[in-house]
């Protein structure tokens, strides 16, 4: 065989090889900077599907994680940090993280997840075309607040009034209550709106829900609710007040009933996202989605210290149920 010949034959045997039988260190290792507001396990569920997807860390992924702590001072210094290391893609789990990150940065893709509001926050153009360097999945969905009344009427039967806790600075309650309003038309259940900021607020939102007879609780999304996570469920718990909760630290704390946005799934759409982006994608091309699955968590404690019997019907439809 002519040297020529050998030389071609060689160099096409050569491209064709699989990248495992490749030396360890011809695949490129990417960066991954992830600012969090808070220290949760979603985060594993994002790391969790990198790896389905062929991102293992410390091979061709490097993950640098950072939490605030809920502690805004501390994000920005982390969003600083962050923003000089320059790495391929960023992920952020709030609004005031995409925020503090795309003011630093405006070359460098960023996916967020929890942002109610991505378009009036200023982050992206438009949901079906997001442009820039930014794009992501929101958690506000309003037609959920209407469900939260109907499970809640369903397990209470005799609830004739519901008192809402809004956060004052959350600019999704307003939906929330709409939606709240409406079904309670149709249910015939009266709506008492209370708009909180502190302690000291729900403390007092939650005395006046109370003397009324057969009232119950509902609360939104916020993070307002999550910081103040105890006190909400001791009072409704010392009041005797079935509540409906957001999230499912409240239920696993002894609240009594969860529906809301899967969020281990929302965290594996993100990472799905930040794969194609990785591999070529522009995070302006990717719509903004909104949450499409949702579950539905009950306490049977906390149900029955409250002398409440769980229709059958009810614990039928319960992704999970805590006995």
């Amino acid at each position: 065989m002519r040297r020529r010949e050998f030389i071609m034959l060689l160099g096409s045997m050569t491209a064709s090889w699989p990248l495992a039988t490749r030396a360890p260190g011809d695949e490129k290792k990417r960066s991954i900077a992830v600012l969090a507001a808070a220290d949760h396990s979603y985060d594993r569920a994002f790391r969790n599907r990198l790896a389905e997807l062929g991102w293992q860390e410390g091979r061709n992924v490097q993950i640098e994680f950072r939490s605030a702590k809920s502690d805004i001072n501390r994000a920005r210094s982390l969003a600083d940090e962050l923003a000089k290391m320059r790495p391929d893609i960023f992920f952020v789990n709030n609004t005031q993280m995409a925020q503090l990150i795309n003011a630093k940065v405006r070359d460098i893709p960023i996916v967020f997840v929890f942002v109610p509001d991505p378009i009036g926050s200023g982050l992206v153009a438009s949901f079906a075309r997001p442009g820039g360097n930014m794009t992501g999945f929101t958690n506000f969905e309003p037609s959920i607040a209407g469900r939260w009344l109907q499970l809640l009427k369903d397990v209470t039967p005799g609830l004739n009034r519901a008192g809402i806790l809004l956060h004052a600075e959350n600019p999704t309650t307003a939906g929330y209550e709409e939606a709240i309003q409406v079904a309670g038309a149709k249910l015939g259940v009266q709506i008492n709106p209370a708009s909180v900021r502190d302690g000291p607020s729900i403390d007092a939102a939650i005395e006046t829900f109370a003397r009324e007879p057969n009232n119950g609780l509902i609360v939104p999304p916020s993070a307002l609710s999550l910081q103040f996570l105890d006190q909400i469920i001791e009072l409704a718990a010392r009041h005797q007040l079935p509540a409906m909760y957001p999230y499912t630290e409240f239920v696993s704390a002894g609240g009594l009933m969860e529906y809301g946005i899967d969020r281990t799934a929302l965290y594996q759409q993100a990472a799905s996202y930040v794969d194609r982006i990785l591999r070529g994608a522009k995070a302006g091309d990717l719509p903004v989605q909104a949450p499409t699955k949702f579950e539905f968590v009950i306490n049977l404690n906390t149900a029955k210290a409250l002398g409440l019997t769980v229709p059958r019907s009810i614990l039928l439809i319960a992704d999970q149920v805590i006995e």
